[in-house]
């Protein structure tokens, strides 16, 4: 701020001044004067004039300054707030104090499938030369039209430390099996996790699927010769996720082991061991890949399977002994920039490997058997499945797979010992089975989907199933993502 040297009234007086004079003494001299005391004045009023411009722009800073702070100030306040009620909730939660209720309501979801089969070869007698099991789930289903499972979904947080989750499938034919109930821990910290109760095993990558978020309509072969299309057991499991930029997870389970390889032993303790790691990560932006090894032990006591001895006659065959079971899998996800809604790829495959080693029996009254004998019985088998699902618009998608067994070295002592022939188990010749499989499938939303695979399958000796496939799968209700 200054103090102007010429006030308005100065102003006044000095023109009435300067009028004066030169009406007195209109000579040269007054004349060049007042001149001069014109342009003095001007000068002054311009400064005057620029000061004062020069003070208001000041003042409309110091103002839009004012304003700004002002803002800030209540901005500050705000996130001061937020952050206080952020704490406050989260020293609730760890103080386990109550939460909104609705927070803990189920969601309850549906999944409706359905298919219409067109196969060459009888589903009935479908088999899988060389490997058990032989029949029930492995098969490709029943001809013309059939209603698959239908699931339904219940799952909700109980409490800040726990998580419910209830599977019934309803079959087709009457009657409900529960595919899995269990609970999971939500707060054990140090990156653990458990999970009690039936659940599908983490062991490989496809097996903690459910069929309904598979890319084609059927399991691999590996899936069906070696775990009987799906290994689930009621037991414990326990997980590590490793506090690492890159994905590392290790984890173990321990169950009752009632399904195939393995079988209800009615025993206290635990019949079936699980062991897997996953590894993972990102490869720039577009680009993410995990892979995995796994381990499956167990112990089957008369593990029954049917057969034919060389009389035409059905017969019983058991194995009671030890199964080790490794699986080493594999995926890479590609979506430009990370956006996999326009088009993506997906590269997935799992190779497995088998030993077994114990008694084979059977109850054939072929040779010198007599309905009721028994021998050592080894095998070790492998077998793998590559796959590639490629979405090459929004909502469509095409993907080709290939399967394939090898038979390996399987000794069956009642036949090297001549106390039966070969030929009296058929469904363990020597065969190395294989697949092809095309599908395409539209998604009209993440709710919906419609598909078409087109198979051909030489998995029994000597024989080739065309097989045509159409299914529908939807899902009615709230459902969760899938796992990577």
């Amino acid at each position: 701020m200054f103090t102007p040297r010429y006030t308005p009234l100065a102003l006044a007086v000095s023109f009435a001044l300067a009028a004066g004079a030169a009406q007195a003494a209109p000579d040269a001299d007054v004349a060049r004067e007042m001149k001069q005391m014109r342009e003095q004045l001007q000068q002054m009023q311009r400064a005057y004039e620029q000061r004062i411009a020069a003070l208001e722009g000041r003042l409309a800073q110091a103002e839009t300054k004012a304003v700004k702070a002002e803002k800030t100030a209540v901005d500050a306040s705000a996130t001061a707030g937020e952050a206080k009620a952020s704490a406050e909730s989260a020293q609730a939660s760890r103080s386990r104090e109550p939460v909104r209720a609705n927070a803990f309501n189920p969601e309850i979801f549906l999944i409706l499938t359905g298919t219409y089969n067109n196969l060459k070869k009888d589903p009935n007698s479908y088999q899988i030369t060389g490997f058990t099991p032989t029949l029930g789930e492995v098969g490709p289903g029943s001809r013309s039209f059939s209603l698959g499972e239908t699931e339904l979904v219940l799952s909700a947080n109980v409490d800040p430390n726990w998580r419910g989750v209830a599977i019934a499938a309803l079959k087709p034919e009457g009657g409900v099996d529960m595919e899995n109930a269990y609970i999971e821990s939500l707060g054990l910290g140090r990156g653990f996790n458990f999970k009690a109760g039936r659940f599908f095993s983490s062991l490989g990558y496809l097996n903690e699927q459910h069929a309904h978020a598979w890319d084609f309509v059927d399991a691999p072969l590996a899936y069906k010769a070696f775990l009987g299309n799906q290994f689930g057991q009621d037991g414990v499991q326990l997980r590590w996720l490793a506090p690492t930029e890159t994905f590392l997870e290790i984890g173990a389970e321990a169950g009752r082991g009632q399904s195939f390889p393995s079988t209800d032993r009615n025993k206290n303790g635990t019949t079936t061991g699980v062991l897997f790691a996953h590894l993972g990560g990102d490869v720039g932006p577009s680009n993410a890949w995990r892979a995995g090894l796994s381990y499956l032990g167990t112990s089957p006591k008369d593990r029954t399977y049917q057969d034919t001895d060389s009389l035409g006659a059905a017969v019983d065959d058991t194995f009671s002994g030890k199964s080790r079971l490794w699986i080493l899998d594999g995926v890479w996800k590609w979506a430009p920039n990370g956006n996999p809604s326009v088009t993506n790829f997906t590269l997935q495959g799992e190779y497995f490997r088998r030993t077994e080693s114990g008694t084979l029996a059977s109850n054939s009254a072929a040779g010198a058997c007599g309905g009721d004998c028994s021998g050592s019985y080894e095998s070790k088998q492998s077998g793998w499945y590559l796959q590639g699902v490629y979405q090459f618009m929004p909502r469509w998608r095409a993907g080709l797979r290939h399967d394939r067994l090898d038979y390996g070295t399987v000794d069956i002592g009642l036949a090297k010992n001549g106390i039966l022939s070969g030929s009296d188990f058929p469904v363990m010749a020597s065969h190395n089975p294989t697949r092809n499989s095309v599908m395409f499938d539209y998604s009209p939303s993440e709710f919906s989907r419609f598909r078409v695979q087109l198979a051909r399958d030489q998995s029994g000796l000597g024989e080739t199933d065309n097989q045509v496939f159409l299914q529908y799968i939807q899902s009615l209700g709230t459902h969760g993502a899938h796992k990577f």
